[in-house]
């Protein structure tokens, strides 16, 4: 089960992005606002909710924040947002998917729209790249969660599915349905993780030369600066050479 992941080369942008992005802590607002108004405002007893505390914890999201955000759902507010997703295709044959929540239609397909058109993309139909990704659980945990083989028996205890240690840390996967219940028991076993989420990973990637990975990290960014946008992702490759090139 354990080995390389290539999925960290895949989100590095997304992270990166998170770090210095201004406007962070209101996209996890609104997913916790969301939740919160989805289901019960306990996230003990809303797995969604869960989630997307769990999340904005792994961000250093104050709990202040987090708090606000859940009692907004209570508090009878007219902001109705809805989740819209959209496929499509970057520079060298990427394939991306974009999740929005968004209280706009019209204003939200424009804009992404204009991100692929404009940076070497084309926005597909619904569908149109789902078929190359599988809908999995995601729970990350840093380097000092512990070592690979601590880490691998906790995850295999907690019912993960896989799990890929690097130096960057571990990745564990699992199934969409089992993604609450083992992200609670490996809290037991491991502590509370960096990220825990729904993700799409891909089945098969694609490496970018450095032409076209600069280009699709330009969509990438177009994408996580739009306030609507909660998250991208893809099934591209880049290089750890041509990555230093292009943040020099």
């Amino acid at each position: 089960m354990a080995g390389h992941s290539k999925f960290k080369n895949i989100m590095h942008r997304k992270g990166a992005q998170d770090k210095k992005r201004s406007n962070l802590f209101s996209k996890l607002s609104r997913e916790i606002t969301v939740a919160a108004k989805m289901g019960t405002p306990d996230p003990d007893m809303n797995p969604r909710l869960r989630l997307a505390v769990n999340t904005a914890k792994g961000q250093s999201m104050p709990k202040d924040n987090i708090q606000r955000a859940i009692d907004k759902a209570t508090a009878g507010d007219d902001e109705n947002y809805e989740e819209v997703r959209y496929e499509g295709y970057g520079p060298g044959g990427s394939a991306i998917i974009v999740e929005t929540l968004t209280d706009n239609r019209n204003r939200t397909a424009t804009a992404v729209r204009t991100a692929f058109s404009k940076n070497g993309g084309n926005l597909g139909t619904e569908g149109s790249v789902q078929h190359g990704f599988e809908r999995l659980g995601y729970i990350e945990y840093k380097p000092e969660a512990g070592d690979e083989d601590a880490v691998l028996e906790a995850a295999l205890e907690a019912g993960a599915e896989d799990i890929q240690s690097s130096e960057d840390g571990h990745e564990i996967w699992t199934a969409s349905d089992d993604l609450h219940e083992v992200a609670t028991n490996l809290e037991k076993a491991l502590g509370e993780a960096a990220s825990v989420k729904l993700a799409w990973k891909p089945n098969i990637t694609v490496d970018l030369d450095e032409k076209a990975a600069g280009t699709l990290l330009k969509l990438v960014d177009t994408l996580d600066d739009d306030d609507d946008v909660q998250t991208v992702w893809g099934n591209y490759e880049i290089s750890d050479e041509i990555m230093d090139k292009l943040e020099d």
